[in-house]
């Protein structure tokens, strides 16, 4: 039986016609200001995706993915077509006949990008500083026997924050010393006489100094006194300057209540001796943690209700299109604002995303509509949290109790706090709800 086939016709230029022009910036976001508001007019606010693109240009999608990336030469045609679809009009200054790689203000446009994970280096201009945070903190560190506390959930920026940090005080000449708790064996967690020398000892070597802790380790005094005589009578005295202390990771202990207690007791205890004795005046404090304190600590002997509390927060739209347009990307607000809220402003996510987009890997509106391409970005890090969570029965409970709910659901505490710590959900009060739809969309098709 013969079935007539309805083909639509597909433009698609052949090779021997001269492709000679890209978009300038001025084009592009033109374009993109009238892309969106037809969206939001006649698409009730949805995305075009390159499908819809095609459709409605009669372009075919490579052919759109060249005009997008603006790298590749097309037929001016092409552009007219695209304008057209628009109901604009393509007029001399919204193309130009030289690549991108061939101008001074392209090589502005396309930096060197930087893969988005771990700390944001020091020199790079993928940092979103937030400028009254980095202002407090270096004040702050110049201040005798100083305590900042850096709260976020885990790749929120808190290292490359704490780095800052550490660079402000290596500036002024002060010992400066990194230690994060990741670092460390289980066994050493078992027995607070053994932690504590291996606090000591790895303090020591970031000063590279000698380890000396048998002539300042008595089994009469205890392992407390004896970590408190080694800092005040070796580590502290060796150097006029300052030493800045950067304790990385410290919610680690929270799975170690009783040696947590007696260690940060011990930090509060410094943090007050700097009031009255000189020599404690000379330590400074960096402590980081995902998430709230969730173990018993009298008020006395916590360091988490002294000091500078630093809480970093989520992306705004403005920080998501500035970080675009230091990745070469000319997005309008929206574009921003889309991706901010998709990804719930979570740092590593956006980064990940603006880095592949800009490496033509993806596009935003693979990213939004949630594709295989999206998908694959982050492929390791969701497995590595669905892993996580598929190891603790009452976690994955929670969250999935979370994912179930439109409303703000109330969830035990310390399940609370590690969800949040990993950046699941986010807490008001004992209240929590799901960080982002990204987030939501991977795991309410799992869970």
């Amino acid at each position: 039986m013969y079935v007539e086939q309805i083909v639509r016709p597909v433009y698609q230029f052949q090779d021997k016609r001269r492709r000679g022009v890209i978009l300038t910036k001025r084009g592009f976001q033109k374009l993109q200001e009238a892309k969106y508001q037809a969206e939001m007019e006649e698409n009730d606010g949805k995305r075009y995706t390159l499908e819809n693109m095609s459709e409605r240009t009669g372009l075919a999608v490579n052919t759109l993915m060249k005009v997008h990336a603006r790298q590749t030469k097309v037929d001016k045609q092409t552009l007219k077509i695209c304008f057209q679809a628009f109901n604009l009009v393509l007029e001399p200054e919204d193309y130009t006949k030289e690549l991108p790689s061939q101008t001074e203000e392209d090589k502005f446009d396309r930096p060197m990008l930087e893969l988005p994970d771990g700390q944001v280096p020091l020199s790079s201009m993928f940092y979103v500083e937030r400028s009254e945070i980095e202002s407090e903190c270096y004040q702050a560190i110049l201040q005798p026997g100083a305590l900042i506390r850096i709260k976020a959930p885990r790749r929120m920026g808190k290292t490359s924050l704490m780095a800052r940090v550490l660079d402000r005080a290596t500036q002024k000449n002060y010992q400066t010393v990194y230690l994060s708790f990741q670092l460390a064996d289980k066994e050493i967690f078992q027995s607070l006489d053994y932690f504590l020398r291996w606090f000591c000892a790895n303090v020591g070597l970031g000063l590279h100094l000698p380890n000396k802790l048998e002539d300042y380790w008595d089994p009469i005094f205890g392992s407390q006194v004896s970590c408190k005589t080694y800092f005040e009578q070796y580590l502290l005295v060796v150097f006029d300057k300052p030493l800045v202390l950067a304790l990385d990771d410290v919610d680690f202990l929270f799975d170690y209540p009783e040696l947590a207690s007696n260690f940060f007791g011990l930090l509060r205890t410094w943090h007050e001796e700097a009031k009255n004795r000189e020599i404690w005046q000379k330590l400074r404090l960096v402590v980081v943690h995902s998430t709230n304190l969730y173990i018993p600590l009298t008020q006395h002997k916590s360091p988490f209700n002294v000091g500078l509390p630093v809480e970093l927060l989520p992306f705004t739209d403005e920080q998501v299109e500035g970080l675009a347009q230091e990745h070469g990307l000319d997005w309008c607000k929206q574009q921003a604002g889309d991706l901010t809220n998709f990804m719930g402003g979570n740092p590593y996510l956006i980064r990940a995303a603006l880095y592949n987009i800009a490496s033509n890997k993806t596009t935003l509106e693979d990213i939004l509509k949630f594709s295989e391409s999206c998908i694959e970005i982050y492929k390791e890090h969701l497995q590595t949290l669905l892993y996580n969570l598929q190891q603790d029965f009452k976690l994955l409970a929670a969250f999935a109790k979370v994912l179930n709910n439109q409303a703000p659901v109330e969830l035990e505490l310390v399940e609370g706090f590690k969800l949040q710590s990993w950046g699941l959900i986010r807490l008001e009060g004992d209240r929590a709800t799901i960080s982002c739809s990204f987030y939501s969309l991977y795991f309410g098709e799992r869970l």
